[in-house]
């Protein structure tokens, strides 16, 4: 072990975090990795679909307003995919309107987290998401 004060109960989790903000990606990577995740970090749907298939994340975090493609286009190509339809996708916004969240569901993601978030909210919906990701 190389020091690390937090718990690891999150070891061997691999979870995406899709963002085109590097404030948000940076620091759901250091949330992430203090709980001992692996974490892959992608800027939009496009990086993101080009990394999934070579690293098979457990669970993926996805911002909604990005570039090129959104998150609910992103979300969907994933859930459409064969082998990463079961994946967890949890949709990350700076609006946290009944719409938004109702658009979510409909592409087929599992959450929705309201940004700026916690470390303690971020956490919370990998535990959540943990058991059925990595089972």
């Amino acid at each position: 072990m190389t020091g690390k004060t937090e718990n690891s109960e999150f070891s061997g989790l691999k979870v995406m975090v899709i963002d085109d903000s590097s404030t948000i990606r940076r620091s759901a990577e250091i949330f992430l990795v203090h709980s001992g995740c692996q974490v892959i970090l992608a800027e939009d749907g496009f990086d993101a679909l080009s990394k999934i298939s070579d690293h098979q994340p457990h669970l993926i975090f996805c911002d909604v307003l990005m570039p090129r493609l959104d998150g609910y286009q992103t979300c969907a190509l994933i859930k459409r995919s064969p082998r990463f339809h079961a994946t967890p996708v949890v949709m990350l916004s700076s609006k946290d309107g009944l719409f938004d969240r109702a658009r979510g569901r409909m592409v087929g993601s599992e959450e929705y987290l309201t940004k700026p978030f916690s470390k303690d909210s971020l956490l919370l919906a990998v535990r959540q998401h943990a058991r059925s990701a990595a089972g």
